[in-house]
């Protein structure tokens, strides 16, 4: 018998799990709306928390570090939620946009907004790069119960990185300019 799908995660699923908690963004995924933008300011104020106490070796640390553990944290929690890839899941916004910022920094507000914004671009409307990487790991027709969860996890971050690649090439372009 197939396991039902959980479309909203509660607190009660947010804490059931270390894995729950790294993928729903200590709880910005549980917004009702906008969850991925949710994430992504999460990810902004952390990352200037952590500029306060870190190098910034050690930030490129914690984002290269944060990548494999996202993968599983998202893996874990997709398959929990049986949903190959839920909104809720931020992880993939956070460690995307941690890694703009380190590339970009020292960056006044407004460049940091651009980014921002940018960033929110590429991975809601995904256009061409993003949104082949966005359906390279999709699993929609898969039957129940036959989703790979480890390729889902992946694709959950996968596609991302790859708005942020795209952010990132954008502000270079703009920066050469």
């Amino acid at each position: 018998m197939p396991v039902p799908s959980l479309q909203r995660p509660t607190l009660r699923f947010l804490f059931a799990h270390p894995a729950h908690l790294i993928a729903l963004g200590f709880g910005a995924g549980l917004p009702r709306r906008a969850p991925g933008t949710v994430g992504t300011l999460w990810a902004w104020v952390a990352f200037l928390v952590m500029q306060r106490w870190l190098s910034t070796p050690a930030i490129g640390w914690v984002i290269l570090v944060s990548l494999p553990i996202g993968w599983w944290a998202c893996t874990v929690t997709a398959r929990h939620m049986n949903i190959a890839d839920p909104g809720s899941i931020v992880w993939d916004e956070v460690v995307a946009f941690w890694l703009i910022l380190w590339l970009v920094m020292p960056a006044g507000l407004l460049a940091q907004a651009i980014a921002f914004a940018l960033f929110r671009f590429f991975d809601a409307a995904k256009p061409g790069p993003v949104g082949w990487a966005d359906k390279l790991f999709k699993q929609r027709d898969s039957a129940p119960g036959a989703v790979r969860w480890a390729a889902a996890g992946f694709g959950i971050l996968f596609d991302d990185l790859v708005a942020a690649f795209c952010t990132l090439l954008v502000i270079a372009a703009w920066r050469a300019w």
